[in-house]
């Protein structure tokens, strides 16, 4: 089973007014390990950098669902808590289940519309506990040819 990482790079940039500025990013990749966030990170990084950077933190993104938008002017990513109710029946009580999620859009209505049409259809109770604004800049999902492949010798 995939998990979420999410990878920091520190490079030098080149800004628009021609200044290098030393910078740090970040970055979503899906793998199976920290071994394998880092070796595929690396990898999609390299051929848009010129010069060297460092991976400077990788961490586990606990995650429960990433909303992607079609629209290409969302250009950010949010990540929202969202609170499952349920009732705990030998108590009698409301018990409260969040999940993190990450939500792509360009500001914050936007971000919570989005949510809004990935929750729809959602069978029980829910509540939005927040939305922020991340620093991710781009995600990296592993092909369907980057899955291992099972040796299925001698059976």
């Amino acid at each position: 089973m995939t998990e979420w990482f999410e990878c920091k790079v520190k490079y030098d940039k080149t800004m628009d007014n021609g200044l290098i500025k030393t910078t740090t990013d970040s970055y979503l990749v899906d793998a199976i390990s920290f071994t394998e966030a880092e070796k595929r990170f690396i990898e999609e990084m390299e051929p848009y950098m010129t010069g060297e950077f460092i991976v400077t933190d990788i961490k586990r993104a606990r995650l429960s669902e990433l909303m992607e938008s079609e629209d290409l002017t969302d250009d950010k990513w949010f990540k929202a808590r969202v609170a499952y109710i349920s009732i705990d029946e030998k108590k009698g009580t409301e018990k409260r289940i969040v999940h993190s999620m990450l939500i792509q859009a360009k500001d914050f209505r936007t971000a919570l519309n989005n949510l809004d049409k990935g929750m729809h259809g959602t069978l029980g109770d829910w509540t939005i506990v927040s939305i922020t604004e991340t620093k991710i800049i781009d995600i990296f999902k592993s092909k369907p040819n980057d899955e291992p492949v099972e040796d299925n010798q001698g059976d």
